[in-house]
């Protein structure tokens, strides 16, 4: 592992945006000074950027340093305010002239239509005004074919895409991509979706893609998987891009060092698992079944604990914490909340009963189940407060002077990259988008957290500061269940972790026991027992 200096972010910045090197790129895929504002904003502001076909580079850096929409610029979506873009010689000026260049683009929300068939939202747009491109027949049996390669599935095109979980339809805007046989492929968090065994998948078509001559560019917050995949990272910070790392640099430390500014020792990343010390259960379920066909789920949550859940992509695991926090009810049983001053626990039958029961669901599906795109950022993460602060008896009028505080302290202590407060949540970046729903989590003081995915899109320095205060919220007494597909996520930070299968807890790891390996072996059904109390028990201490 190499130190990186503040020499060595200097000479790494220097060496790629020196004017002289870029203007003898030929025939390649480069951005010159670029600037781009939004407003005051700069998003953009002076970047140089450089790729190379047959490679996969990673564009890496913190929410709202400027990533996505370097990424745009390149897709033809976004135009620059000054500066060059060049691919194979061209200019993209649009989405439609970068297409035909041969550059397409997976965007990080997930663009599908609901209400359309599987086959019709892999090739939308792909026919003329008056011709088509395929017969029905043949879209049919091309969308079977590459549905079953991607998801490993047998999917039916004519299945309307609203029945399909999350990863299935992530899969379909990588498949409409693919389609079109790109010569640059930009992936923008499109793994943060996937599962591990599907962002494998993923992994093997973009190194097929790299191998035939492609660009590959991801723009990802997942830094064990850019390690992996990458052979290039360019950072950015602040809207510039601050070092270019060659795949032997390609490192933790490295990448932290560059988008931080600064040098963080292996003591500083390194955390300790939180711990709790209580056995009163405060959420639990007796006998509840996800599905008609699972096995009994005896769980219990017990107070300042935090939980992590896991297991690969449809076994179950998804479906049980929305359970958990009242967003859907499970097939057979309930969830049950512990009532300290009456001394008892409490059916929870609807999302509204858990609220008021002082649980919290934060969802990394921001765009079906979390973000009201056409409110304010100020409203979208204070909007559950409204009923505590209305007056004027029947009008309910919102004391809007007394929410102000509250918002200010959600923005400040996760670091939310915002404008005016009155701007449209649309307007942030996605990782800040998924900031302001855990700070409407937070700011509704809640005693149970349950969080499906909450670090999809946002950045490792966001990451840390989140778990950092959500160990700080199980200190003080709340309890947390941390549902993730990234395994890296659990450790030094939930001190039991529970693996699905099939719908029901097949295997379960406590404190040391938290580790990759062991959970990965679970999550593929080779159970080892390691800190196992029963094949579908966590923690059977029933109160």
């Amino acid at each position: 592992m190499i130190q990186v200096s503040q020499n060595d972010l200097k000479s790494a910045t220097n060496a790629n945006t020196s004017s002289d090197v870029l203007a003898t790129i030929s025939g390649e895929l480069y951005i010159k000074d670029a600037y781009k504002s939004f407003g005051v904003t700069k998003a953009l502001n002076g970047v140089s950027f450089s790729a190379n076909f047959g490679e996969i580079h990673a564009i890496v850096g913190g929410n709202g340093c400027g990533k996505s929409t370097l990424a745009k610029v390149i897709s033809g979506v976004l135009a620059l305010d000054t500066g060059q873009v060049s691919v194979l010689g061209q200019v993209p000026v649009s989405p439609a002239t970068a297409k035909s260049i041969g550059i397409l683009t997976v965007f990080q929300e997930v663009m599908i239509a609901d209400q359309a068939s599987v086959l019709d939202n892999l090739f939308v747009g792909s026919d003329g005004l008056w011709t088509k491109s395929l017969s029905h027949k043949q879209k049919y049996d091309k969308t079977k074919s590459l549905m079953k390669e991607l998801t490993a599935e047998d999917i039916d095109p004519e299945m309307a895409a609203a029945n399909l979980p999350l990863s299935t339809k992530a899969w379909i805007t990588i498949g409409r991509a693919l389609l079109c046989d790109p010569k640059v492929l930009i992936l923008d968090e499109s793994s943060a979706a996937l599962d591990f065994d599907s962002t494998e998948r993923l992994f093997d078509k973009m190194r097929e893609l790299r191998d035939r001559g492609t660009a590959v560019l991801i723009v990802t917050h997942r830094i064990a998987e850019l390690i992996r995949i990458s052979d290039r990272a360019t950072v950015m910070r602040d809207g510039k891009d601050v070092g270019v790392l060659e795949k032997k640099d390609i490192t933790e430390k490295n990448l932290l060092a560059l988008m931080t500014g600064h040098n963080r020792d292996d003591d500083e990343v390194a955390s300790q698992a939180h711990h709790t010390e209580s056995e009163q259960s405060v959420l639990r379920a007796r006998n509840l079944n996800v599905w008609p066909e699972s096995d009994s789920i005896n769980f219990d949550l017990l107070r300042g604990e935090i939980i992590g859940i896991t297991g690969l992509d449809g076994h179950g695991q998804e479906d049980f914490v929305s359970v958990m926090a009242g967003v859907q009810p499970a097939s057979s049983g309930a969830p049950e909340t512990w009532i300290s001053n009456q001394n008892r626990f409490q059916t929870l039958k609807s999302l509204d009963e858990a609220k008021d029961h002082g649980v919290a669901f934060v969802s990394g599906d921001r765009k079906r189940e979390g973000i009201l795109p056409n409110l304010s950022i100020f409203e979208n993460l204070l909007i559950p407060l409204y009923r505590t602060v209305s007056r004027g008896g029947r009008l309910q009028v919102v004391d809007w002077a007394s929410l102000s505080p509250v918002f200010e302290r959600e923005v400040e202590r996760l670091s939310i990259k915002t404008g005016a407060k009155t701007n449209l949540i649309s307007s942030l970046s996605g990782g800040n988008q998924q900031k302001v729903l855990i700070g409407r989590a937070f700011a509704s003081h809640p005693d149970i957290l349950i969080l499906n995915d909450p670090a999809r899109g946002i950045d490792v320095e966001a990451k840390t500061e989140l778990y950092k205060h959500l160990r700080e919220f199980a200190s003080a007494g709340g309890s947390v269940i941390y549902m993730s597909s990234e395994l890296e996520e659990f450790i030094g930070f939930c001190s039991r972790v529970l693996v699905f299968r099939n719908g029901s807890v097949f295997d379960e790891f406590v404190d040391d026991q938290v580790e990759p390996v062991g959970i990965l072996e679970g999550m593929f059904g080779q159970s080892r027992g390691l800190g196992k109390k029963s094949a579908s028990t966590s923690a059977s201490k029933a109160r």
